[in-house]
């Protein structure tokens, strides 16, 4: 069993959406399915970067740039300026994987408060939680935009407990990125893994207090 936080925080890219469908996107314009996920490691890589400098922009316009430089040289069916909207426009136009919908309605019949905070947009976040009927049970749904740094930094995390009014040791995040855990764990929030792919964690990288295989176990664990 997971004790029951006061706040549940979920990441969204990933552990909310399912971005399988963007390789889709990179095979219509002639390009390399495998490119997607380059292109989305390149642009989380930027922003870490950029935030380490003291420096950084949002989601969006690193993820257009860090799209145009992974598809130089690439031979597309249409210009680079279209090829760009085709893929980014893939975004509002993603679905929740398919064990996201229940373990949130079992967290919001068990009271507990749930909020989103995402390196994307509030705005990305909200159209797609809205799509799968479920927006209505999220209290906050926070970007770090507003923070001023993308998560891992300690201040992203701090932003969301200052939002929510809560310690960090009330909250916990639910993620499926290794680097997210780490970085929520560093600022004091519990931590749960969702290890879909069966994957081992990176040893160099706080261990999350759970490890859950999907959503479905989350809610299982933490409300039964």
């Amino acid at each position: 069993m997971i004790k029951r936080p006061l706040v549940v925080v979920f990441d969204v890219n990933e552990t909310l959406s399912d971005m399988a469908p963007l390789a889709e996107r990179f095979m219509d314009l002639g390009a390399p399915e495998h490119l997607a996920k380059l292109w989305f490691a390149s642009l989380l890589r930027d922003g870490f970067a950029l935030t380490a400098a003291g420096a950084g922009d949002n989601f969006a316009t690193l993820a257009d740039g860090a799209l145009r430089t992974v598809l130089t040289d690439v031979p597309l069916d249409r210009d680079v300026d279209a090829a760009v909207e085709h893929v980014m426009s893939g975004f509002t136009s993603l679905s929740l994987h398919p064990d996201v919908a229940d373990c949130v309605r079992a967290l919001q019949r068990a009271r507990l408060r749930l909020v989103t905070l995402t390196n994307g947009s509030a705005r990305t976040a909200e159209a797609l939680l809205a799509g799968a009927g479920i927006n209505d049970a999220f209290e906050l749904l926070l970007s770090v935009e507003d923070a001023g740094a993308w998560k891992l930094v300690r201040a992203a995390y701090q932003y969301a407990a200052s939002q929510c009014g809560a310690e960090a040791s009330d909250m916990m995040l639910v993620a499926v990125h290794p680097w997210d855990i780490d970085g929520a764990a560093r600022a004091g929030l519990r931590t749960a893994w969702v290890n879909r792919a069966g994957g081992s964690y990176p040893a160099y990288f706080t261990a999350p207090e759970s490890t859950v295989s999907g959503l479905a176990h989350l809610a299982e664990l933490m409300v039964g």
